[in-house]
């Protein structure tokens, strides 16, 4: 039969795909570094906002400072030029003792700038001579010695001393506003390079968007060719399924009946050769008989080898020969039985599966008894539309190995389960036997393969018989086992056997 070659259409997902995510990647970079520099941004401004603040309370607190101390010198020469003005005296008072405070936060706000540090230092020691100077002559006139006070106040180089704290100051002033330049300064250049940082990355984005928009348009091109080819792929791809399933419909056909015809024609020479043993059977019983009689009569003529030939060669022969046949037998009625299923109409019918495990294990009771195990059924087994002899077959067979390879000593438990996933029913038989080998798991389902010691009866037919006829209900079956603990067999099946699997 000649094949129509199906249209070949490439769509180049894997490099658009690649495409999109690299600039996907780089879109992520342009917003992260964006955010990344507004955060930057945002904590100078924090950071200068905490410096102008620092900035305003140093120049709050030397101007409080100068305050008190100009405060100081103006009431006390008020004193010192009327002296029963007692208010000029408390004015002065109030001044000296709040001036100590002030220098000493002024101390504190600029402890993290050396020059202001030394400044401040000056300051201080110009402020405590000062102050000694003042308390002199305002003692002077308290203690009503007027002109000697005012006599004490000429003599002093006050006037000097007070222009050097004032210098002081001024300097602390022009320093504090010197480092607020420098912040805002900073603060300038931070924001410049912020806004071009933003404008790079939203440079960056749009190219991002541009490519990518333009990588999307051709991809969407590739889609429209690859839609029209897969048109014209599938105007015959339904002629080309049809036809191909009925060619593969033909060969199973031709396979299921070349099988039963070989089955067929090799029973009728088999049975010609058990009716031939049966007669070989009752031939050495005579021939045994006659050597007996030989012994009783003429023991001469009986050797040694004539014995051994009637009694014990030719038994075993023919014992061999029956054996073989009935085994040969066995063989072909399996694969009789396989060819009988795959040619069978499956008739899809609702079926209470807990009913059905329930009847099995009244089938095997005795075999479950003797072997001193029991049959369970865990929780709610699903309800299936399906074929009812190839389920119970199916089961059938499974619960029976299970009861079969069980390991002795040990009390047997054998677990049917299930449960729905989607349109499928998940059905599982479990039991505690002697597990099969990691390496068997597969080959378990092949025609006439067995796992393990070989000491109990059967051919290898039944786990193949499960798995053809899974496979003709829409299904399948694997194995998970640990030898010496337990196997579990795993059916998954439709929940409703379609019309179009059921294949005759």
């Amino acid at each position: 039969m000649v094949r129509r070659p199906l249209p070949f259409v490439v769509v180049r997902e894997g490099s658009i795909g690649r495409r999109l995510a690299l600039f996907m990647i780089l879109g992520f970079v342009a917003l992260i570094g964006a955010g990344g520099a507004a955060t930057w941004v945002m904590s100078e401004n924090e950071r200068h906002a905490r410096m102008v603040a620092h900035t305003y309370q140093v120049e709050n607190a030397i101007l409080d400072s100068r305050r008190l101390i100009e405060q100081a010198e103006t009431t006390r020469r008020g004193f010192l030029l009327m002296p029963e003005d007692r208010g000029f005296l408390r004015s002065y008072r109030e001044a000296a003792a709040q001036l100590p405070a002030a220098l000493a936060r002024l101390r504190a706000l600029t402890g993290d700038n050396p020059r202001q540090q030394a400044q401040g230092a000056a300051i201080g020691r110009a402020v405590a001579a000062l102050a000694a100077r003042r308390e002199d002559t305002v003692a002077m006139v308290a203690n009503g010695d007027a002109a000697a006070g005012l006599a004490a106040f000429r003599r002093d180089d006050e006037s000097a001393r007070l222009r050097t704290i004032r210098a002081g100051f001024d300097r602390m002033l022009a320093e504090e506003r010197r480092l607020l330049a420098q912040r805002d300064a900073a603060l300038r250049a931070s924001e410049r390079l912020f806004y071009a940082v933003v404008a790079l990355a939203g440079l960056l984005l749009v190219g991002v968007a541009l490519v990518s928009l333009a990588t999307i348009l051709a991809y969407t091109r590739d889609l429209a060719r690859s839609r029209d080819a897969l048109s014209q792929m599938n105007e015959g791809l339904e002629g080309i399924v049809a036809e191909r399933t009925s060619d593969l419909t033909r060969a199973n056909d031709e396979i299921q009946r070349f099988a039963y015809i070989v089955s067929h024609d090799l029973r009728s020479p088999l049975v010609n050769v058990m009716g031939f043993t049966a007669e070989l059977e009752g031939a050495a019983g005579t021939l045994r008989g006659l050597v007996e009689r030989a012994e009783e009569h003429a023991p001469d003529l009986v050797t040694q080898d004539d014995r051994l030939a009637a009694r014990e060669d030719l038994p075993e022969a023919i014992g061999f020969i029956r054996s073989s046949t009935q085994k040969m037998d066995r063989l072909i009625t399996a694969i009789l039985q396989l060819s009988r299923h795959g040619r069978r109409v499956l008739t899809p019918e609702p079926i209470d599966l807990a009913q059905m495990v329930a009847g099995i294990g009244d089938t095997l009771a005795h075999r479950l008894d003797s072997a001193d195990a029991v049959l369970a059924i865990d929780g709610t087994l699903p309800v299936m539309v399906t074929d009812r002899f190839s389920i119970d077959q199916i089961l059938s067979n499974l619960i029976e190995n299970a009861v079969k390879y069980l390991r002795r000593g040990v009390p047997g438990r054998i677990v049917v389960r299930g449960h729905r996933a989607g349109a499928r029913a998940i059905l599982e038989v479990a039991d505690n036997g002697r597990g099969i080998d990691a390496r068997d798991h597969d080959r378990v389902f092949d025609l006439f393969r067995r796992s393990g010691t070989q000491d109990v009866a059967g051919e290898g037919i039944g786990l193949a018989t499960v798995r053809a006829l899974a496979f003709r209900l829409g299904g399948t079956i694997d194995v998970t086992s640990t030898p010496g603990q337990g196997t579990t067999f795993r059916l998954n099946l439709p929940l409703t056997l379609d019309a179009q699997e059921n294949r005759e």
